[in-house]
């Protein structure tokens, strides 16, 4: 995750991880309009029940904060979408 060629700002491991259950758990599937997203409800859930990471509701609210202010989620109508960043090709 903390790639030198990522533009986003890195993490703290524990919030990478929480990135990453929610990657594999939630943005896995797109919808209709080919878009990855989850209710943040739904996406607090998940990190709350995820047996790979012992969070309390704070620690997984401030998680999905941080991951929206660097960017690596972003929100539409109380959706969460992945940040897909550019690749060169």
């Amino acid at each position: 995750m903390n790639d030198l060629t990522d533009p986003r700002s890195p993490l703290p491991e524990w919030i990478v991880d929480a990135y990453d259950v929610l990657c594999t758990s939630c943005f896995n599937s797109a919808d209709e309009e080919g878009v990855q997203s989850v209710p943040r409800e739904k996406a607090l859930t998940v990190l709350l029940t995820a047996e790979t990471l012992s969070l309390e509701p704070e620690d997984a609210n401030h998680a999905l904060t941080r991951l929206l202010e660097r960017g690596y989620v972003y929100a539409v109508d109380g959706e969460l979408r992945v940040t897909t960043p550019e690749t060169d090709v």
